[in-house]
């Protein structure tokens, strides 16, 4: 089953293609790494799949519906985005702010904090300890634990994360795969904004390769990420462990 589909989108900027002729299938059950050097217009394509930034030309379906026709309101309740982690989160405590998933249902304050979706969301990202720490107080891995609690609060078929690892220590972004992990295993369809080739290879299903704007290969890590690739897109040569490929040396 198709979650959510892309065809063909784009998007200028200042006249120039900031996305161009991009797509994208997210199937239930499946992990997509969205992946690509800096620049490559990966964030963009993503607030896009999110409904966020109405692409100049093609179409973007999420559950089988133009995404551009779908209430803000049922579009929450459909897709949870995970932006960048940018600025620091208010003086509120942890599951006050998880709490917040639960909004696009209409539950706030006291109801959303008892909400089953919220104690869930808590216990599946190992939060429940923390719950009552101001969230402003949290180191950074786990406030990207906590952003993630915040978007399986809402409870939606489909979670899009915009490099959600950035920064982690290697545990924090282990936990965090393997979180992204379980939730397709529960039937849901993930995108993920990755810059960890390791961790692409290892945990996801499908890849998409952006460069320039463009998606210029999309298929399985093996597919994607051959020597010709790394060397041309990101101007890397790689050995290759088991499954994974890892970055080695220069080649520019």
């Amino acid at each position: 089953m198709t979650l959510l589909r892309a065809n063909g989108v784009s998007l200028r900027r200042g006249g120039r293609a900031v996305v161009s002729g991009a797509s994208l299938t997210l199937g239930k059950g499946r992990v997509v790494g969205l992946i690509g050097p800096n620049g490559a217009g990966k964030s963009t394509f993503m607030r896009m799949l999110a409904g966020l930034q109405a692409p100049d030309c093609g179409q973007i379906d999420l559950l089988g519906r133009n995404i551009g026709q779908i209430p803000p309101g049922l579009r929450a309740r459909q897709l949870a985005f995970m932006p960048q982690d940018g600025e620091k989160p208010p003086p509120m405590s942890v599951r006050s702010l998880v709490a917040l998933g639960r909004m696009p249902h209409g539950q706030m304050n006291a109801q959303a904090a008892r909400h089953p979706a919220v104690t869930h969301a808590l216990a599946a990202t190992g939060l429940q300890n923390l719950c009552a720490r101001p969230a402003s107080h949290l180191s950074g891995g786990e406030r990207a634990r906590m952003n993630l609690a915040r978007a399986l609060a809402t409870d939606t078929p489909v979670i899009l994360a915009d490099e959600p690892i950035a920064a982690l220590d290697p545990a924090h972004a282990l936990s965090m795969m393997h979180l992204f992990r379980q939730q397709a295993g529960q039937g849901k369809g993930v995108v993920i904004v990755l810059h960890d080739l390791v961790l692409a290879t290892r945990f996801c299903d499908d890849l998409v390769l952006m460069d320039r704007g463009s998606v210029i290969r999309h298929g399985s890590p093996m597919q994607v990420l051959d020597d010709d690739i790394m060397r041309t897109v990101y101007g890397v040569t790689v050995r290759r462990v088991g499954d994974a490929i890892v970055p080695w040396a220069l080649c520019r």
